[in-house]
């Protein structure tokens, strides 16, 4: 694809994060008339005992926090647990990385409890632009999929233009740092109070798959596992920066705020690009895939409205052979999944989630893991690198 062609595409694609499918509010956190929550955790939840079976009390303190209300002074804490079945449970923390508070959603397995002599491996899925923590749960069968996953699955709210990213704010830095909210408060905390371990898996989709990838690369030895399903994989090349500072001008974001200027701040581009952090994939699982054009493809409903979110996934393959061809340099071993027709949609996020699920078994250790599972092999260019 010609850097023009890209160029004309950035004023399309208003978000390449976000996918044709609305995100939904959580009016669960909302706070009826008479001050206490509107969902209540399950009165049969056994998660909740203690190891002598007994539930902890409840603060009243904390009843009326809610997402986006102004983080406590002090360092990151969780403020709220709601539990909403017997293995999902949604933390309110207040994050002096975010500036506010802000929710996780974990779902948790068979056996769990905060007073266990074990720990569990962790998969993180993080979720695309426009959207938030809710998606994966809201918008697959995750849940489902994972009864029987020995191991804890977490789902961190981004922001709808976060960009996995401590943003540059002209050089002052601050709120919001969104890489620092993940990768050090969130897994302290799930660490320290939840029972968590440190044999990690991260993927994501669309603004998500960016971030599993830049994760992976930037914090070397925290995952061993990357999963980036129809992401931008190069931040740098000819037509991208126009793109992203679009899309975040679509979200009434200063569009410099994130990076700052492409030219100008060329350091901290560099310091956000998967190709530039690429030797710190070495040793990583990695599993890369976007469909190369915006045609519908084998998972669309006939008679599907095509949407310009759509043209996320040749500009999503453009990227990733960048990034393939950086790590065939360097010798990294990796599977890119290029398959033709498909949309920016969670059919195929879902479809390339579990081709790739034995990688993430493997990663964290646990039976049943191996290689990729391939279907459609007819639609599917399958290489492994190098």
């Amino acid at each position: 694809m010609r850097s023009h062609g890209l160029l004309a595409l950035a004023t399309t694609v208003l978000l390449v994060g976000s996918s044709a499918t609305p995100a939904l509010a959580d009016p669960g956190w909302s706070i009826v008339p008479d001050g206490k929550t509107a969902t209540q955790p399950p009165t049969t939840d056994a998660h909740r005992a203690g190891s002598d079976g007994r539930r902890p009390a409840a603060d009243p303190g904390t009843a009326n926090y809610v997402p986006g209300q102004k983080a406590l002074p002090g360092s990151a804490r969780v403020v709220r647990e709601r539990w909403l079945s017997p293995r999902m449970l949604d933390l309110l923390i207040s994050s002096p990385s975010i500036g506010q508070m802000t929710p996780v959603r974990l779902l948790l397995p068979k056996g769990w409890s905060k007073n266990a002599n074990r720990t569990w491996p962790v998969l993180y899925l993080l979720h695309g632009g426009a959207d938030n923590y809710t998606s994966w749960t809201r918008m697959t069968d995750i849940a489902a999929f994972t009864e029987n996953l020995d191991a804890m699955v977490v789902m961190p709210e981004a922001g709808r233009a976060g960009n996995y990213s401590d943003w540059y704010n002209n050089g002052k830095g601050g709120t919001p740092a969104w890489a620092t909210f993940h990768t050090y408060e969130v897994r302290r905390l799930l660490e320290i109070g939840y029972r968590a371990g440190t044999r990690r898996a991260v993927a994501g989709l669309s603004m998500g798959a960016y971030g599993a990838i830049k994760y992976a690369a930037r914090y070397p030895g925290m995952f061993r596992f990357a999963g980036a399903y129809s992401g931008i994989m190069a931040t740098r090349l000819p037509g991208i920066p126009a793109i992203i500072m679009n899309a975040q001008a679509s979200e009434k974001q200063d569009p410099k705020a994130l990076w700052g200027d492409p030219l100008r701040d060329s350091r901290v581009w560099a310091a956000n690009d998967p190709v530039a952090l690429a030797p710190g994939l070495k040793g990583v699982s990695i599993y890369i895939s976007s469909g190369t054009n915006s045609f519908m493809g084998p998972l669309d409903p006939p008679g599907s409205p095509w949407h310009p979110a759509h043209l996320g996934e040749p500009i999503s393959a453009y990227t990733a052979k960048a990034l393939s061809k950086r790590l065939n340099s360097l010798g990294i071993q990796h599977t890119l999944n290029l398959y033709g027709n498909g949309t920016h949609t969670w059919p195929y996020w879902i479809r390339e989630f579990k081709n790739s699920y034995p990688m993430i078994l493997a990663a964290l250790g646990l039976p049943g893991g191996g290689s990729p599972k391939v279907d459609n092999r007819h639609d599917w260019e399958l290489a492994s690198r190098p």
